[in-house]
């Protein structure tokens, strides 16, 4: 039977829970288990080693927990894949899948495309993991290709300027080169990227799909062969999500669709007064009248997003004034909580991208990252218009430098 998204939130990954005889998640924090049969244990052992399940008891947590499994079965059927991974943070997931692309294909290449979180392009230009990457733009993939290149990566919305990228058209780039989308920003509500040719969705489940702010996460929805490969590198890099971590996301997925609903229509009544704001150079949000150049929002994502970029007069300064200014709208890294965040990109998430990178992808010193919670947006305008009211008569006030007389 067919579900709605919100059916299938408020059930994903809970038929077991009656066999158990109980009805509210449980938490299973075992680090070991009883053996039973040693050739059995022995067996499941060798099967999760490999990137399997167990085949009877779970034998040790860092191969197999139980409330991880059950979680991870929610986010699958989210967003309609045979199965996904869960890892102790964003960034671990998305190295397990550099590493497991690594493993299924032979070479050592990364096409991606800018902008993306400012920790992922840090990674790919480290080559930290022995990786070479080629940026490009989402219309240069293909041209970007190499014999040896093992994966393409994207996101979008891009992260900071919400940017939207055409993924079936990346897809048709990539040939038979998989696609990773980082899909953080419009979680399966909006967008389910392996349904449109992408091989790996990848999203930081820190934000919305756990969405209260108290829990660091990450997983990747994908087929089985994708699914075996990135557990054998979470069971080889201990990288698995914490138990405790894995039932408060799961908790938290029973209400992501009326959370994004909620965020998203307070990020749409934001934009709309951002953009008429005089102090306001520039707004970016794909739900404003020139904001979805391509023509995807309807055909590839279904809403604009609870993220609002904009840019102010007057540059950094101006950016950190307003942050200072605020009294309701939380300075603060990440998203996706039920509070609204704001923070400045070229200092802080992607204060680690190089100059030329930050240029490339747009990233501005005047650019300010909003990400729209709960409240009530008449509440969030309010602390938003006083502070750049206040901002824009700090610059009045400020005395201009005199012109130094022309040289004679």
């Amino acid at each position: 039977m067919t579900s709605s998204l919100d059916t299938l939130a408020v059930h994903a990954g809970r038929g077991d829970l009656a066999g158990l005889g109980v009805h509210a998640l449980p938490i299973d924090l075992s680090t070991t288990y009883p053996l039973g049969g040693l050739e059995e244990a022995a067996a499941s052992l060798a099967a999760m080693a490999s990137g399997g399940k167990p085949l009877g008891n779970p034998v040790y947590a860092r191969l197999h927990n139980p409330t991880v499994a059950r979680c991870e079965e929610a986010v699958a059927e989210l967003e309609g894949t045979a199965e996904s991974v869960a890892f102790a943070s964003g960034m671990a997931a998305l190295t397990a899948c550099l590493l497991a692309a690594r493993m299924r294909r032979d070479g050592h290449h990364v096409v991606a495309v800018r902008p993306i979180y400012g920790t992922s392009d840090h990674l790919l230009s480290s080559r930290l993991l022995g990786l070479t990457t080629t940026w490009t733009t989402a219309r240069g993939v293909a041209a970007a290709l190499r014999p040896d290149t093992v994966l393409v990566i994207i996101e979008t919305p891009a992260n900071p300027t919400l940017d939207l990228v055409d993924i079936q058209d990346v897809v048709r780039q990539a040939g038979d080169v998989p696609v990773l989308v980082d899909s953080t920003f419009a979680t399966p509500i909006l967008q389910r990227p392996c349904s449109l040719g992408a091989a790996l969705t990848l999203h930081s489940a820190t934000k919305f799909l756990a969405g209260h702010g108290d829990v660091i996460a990450g997983v990747v929805a994908c087929n089985a062969e994708w699914a075996s490969a990135l557990r054998q590198v979470r069971v080889a890099t201990g990288a698995l999500l914490h138990p405790l971590a894995a039932y408060l996301l799961h908790r938290g997925l029973a209400t992501l669709p009326a959370r994004v609903r909620i965020a998203q229509a307070g990020a749409h009544e934001l934009a709309r007064r951002l953009a008429r704001h005089p102090a306001v150079a520039r707004v970016r949000y794909p739900g404003l009248p020139g904001g979805d150049p391509s023509g995807l929002l309807g055909r590839q994502m279904q809403g604009p997003g609870a993220l609002v970029s904009f840019e102010v007069d007057g540059g950094f300064a101006a950016a950190a004034g307003l942050l200072a200014d605020l009294r309701l709208i939380t300075p603060a890294v990440s998203l996706g909580a039920t509070d609204t965040l704001i923070q400045h990109p070229a200092s802080l998430t992607h204060g680690v991208v190089s100059p030329d990178g930050r240029a490339a992808g747009g990233i501005t010193p005047g650019l300010l990252r909003l990400s729209v919670g709960l409240e009530d947006p008449k509440d969030l305008w309010r602390d938003l218009e006083a502070a750049l009211d206040r901002q824009a008569l700090a610059d009045r006030a400020t005395p201009q430098a005199t012109p130094a007389p022309a040289a004679s």
